[in-house]
């Protein structure tokens, strides 16, 4: 398996060294730099979640984006500028106002360069990838997602 080192210029950051393998005499894997987007929960009330965010945790609101046809509005909020910094997906399914505290964690998110290429490396190292490649459901965002050895997902967004 190819070794990992972090990289010390930006933190925060960590600099996937894969070894190239060769397909028709080009490099297949390249160096990708990861970092953390977002983690996401499902919340009942957006309305009181986003309040107790901002209000009591100090946080902005950074992005809110309703999608009729799922029946779903994600919110986003954060310390900082999406660009740099981490931030919470909140994400309320219409017509649920509760979560059992089990099932409210989301995924953690990490931003790559090629999801199609990270999801071929993640299988090479003997990850378990659970969705393949492509558009997010009413969205155009490249996504996957893969699983740790414990089943929690984690999403990977192809950078745009």
């Amino acid at each position: 398996m190819p070794e990992s080192r972090m990289d010390t210029g930006s933190p925060g950051r960590h600099r996937w060294n894969a070894t190239p393998v060769r397909l028709f005499g080009r490099p297949y894997f390249k160096e990708t730099i990861m970092r953390i987007l977002h983690t996401m929960l499902r919340v009942g009330d957006l309305d009181k979640s986003i309040a107790f965010y901002t209000d009591v945790l100090g946080m902005r609101l950074l992005r809110r984006h309703d999608y009729p046809e799922g029946k779903f509005t994600l919110a986003f909020v954060g310390y900082g500028d999406e660009s740099t910094e981490a931030a919470l997906e909140l994400t309320h399914n219409w017509g649920t106002d509760k979560y059992d505290l089990g099932s409210g964690y989301g995924h953690v998110a990490l931003q790559v360069d090629d999801a199609y290429q990270a999801c071929t490396e993640v299988k090479a190292r003997g990850g378990n990838v659970t969705r393949e490649a492509g558009p997010m459901k009413h969205g155009t965002t490249v996504i996957a997602f893969v699983e740790d050895p414990d089943g929690y997902k984690v999403e990977l967004i192809q950078k745009q």
